[in-house]
């Protein structure tokens, strides 16, 4: 009799085996999963991530946040960071990445797709979509004479508490970095705690100094050039406007947005077709016409209301890009003038 309980014993372990094995056969794959560090704003971005997972089946978490303190917690994070990609709003957090080695190289098709001022130095990060820093004003209550030449102008007492900025704004810090490395930290220092005594508004993003400037907080901004033509395109008569400043000033900078492969993500090939999608035309395309952004590859037509690219370049400053990685040293800085 024991013998026919080990038998009946085996034979109801087996069909539980089978049972398990047919269902695990028509059981559903399990999607594979990115997780994106954004430092790009969820409002400017979300189209083209869901786009990239219902054309590729990767599904993309997304942990969205200031680009500046998602770069500080990647350095922390290490080896343990649970990232696949990080997606910066500026070069500058991009370099700071790869000072601290943490990039795997971009793919070679993928680089070869944009010229090389929009790659960082070893390949390690690529450019996604160009930016300017412009000043904005109001075009009700600013006349062509009170436009000042340089942002350094912008200290002076006809500028007293009339000026908006953005501090906690990865750009804005992108622009400091690049202040003082053209300049040097001195007068990076002097500028900004000139700025303060000025009475410079502080805004928490560069929309709300748009904004600022059209309820007539103040008559000017330091924004970067995209977020002024989204108003404009729901109201025309938006009452605001922007400049450049004279050729080759600083607050001409123009930068990138631009994405990395962490060398600790598990899923390498995937988040280099991630990258890869965000140079694709489709993408690029949507940066030109629904972000306002400049493209980074060729046969992409920029939108026509963006000054033209030739022209921005020829007032741009001439700053290296990786030169901007020093992100720590800007915003020991700005805590230094307690703008943190």
């Amino acid at each position: 009799m024991p013998c026919f309980k080990r038998v009946g014993a085996l034979f109801t372990i087996v069909a539980v085996a089978i049972h398990i094995g047919v269902l695990g056969a028509f059981a559903p794959l399990q999607a594979e999963e990115l997780v994106l560090y954004s430092g790009r704003s969820k409002s400017l971005v979300e189209p083209i991530v869901q786009r990239f997972t219902e054309e590729t089946g990767i599904d993309v978490q997304v942990k969205y946040g200031n680009t500046a303190q998602l770069s500080v917690a990647l350095l922390e994070e290490g080896d343990r960071s649970p990232a696949d990609v990080f997606w910066s709003q500026d070069a500058g957090a991009l370099g700071a990445l790869v000072s601290a080695a943490m990039f795997s190289p971009i793919d070679e098709p993928t680089l070869d797709r944009v010229p090389g001022v929009y790659r960082g130095t070893g390949g390690q990060w690529v450019a996604t979509s160009g930016r300017a820093r412009v000043l904005a004003y109001s075009s009700t209550r600013v006349s062509g004479e009170d436009l000042p030449g340089s942002v350094f102008d912008l200290t002076d007492s006809k500028y007293h508490g009339k000026v908006g900025w953005a501090p906690a704004n990865a750009s804005f810090q992108a622009f400091v970095t690049a202040m003082r490395k053209s300049h040097g930290d001195d007068k990076a220092k002097a500028w900004l705690e000139s700025m303060i005594e000025n009475q410079a508004q502080v805004y928490p993003k560069n929309t709300a100094i748009i904004q600022g400037i059209a309820a007539g907080e103040i008559d000017y901004g330091l924004p970067n050039h995209y977020y002024l033509l989204r108003f404009k395109t729901a109201d025309s008569q938006y009452p605001v406007e922007q400049t450049g400043f004279s050729a080759g000033d600083i607050g001409n900078l123009v930068n990138v947005a631009g994405a990395g492969v962490l060398k600790t993500s598990q899923k390498q090939a995937a988040a280099q077709k991630f990258v890869s999608y965000l140079l694709s035309a489709k993408a690029q395309q949507f940066f030109a016409s629904d972000t306002f952004e400049y493209p980074v590859v060729a046969d992409v037509t920029p939108s026509p209301e963006l000054q033209p690219l030739a022209e921005l370049r020829d007032g741009a400053p001439r700053v290296d890009l990786d030169s901007l990685e020093d992100l720590q040293g800007t915003l020991d800085l700005l805590a230094e003038v307690g703008l943190r």
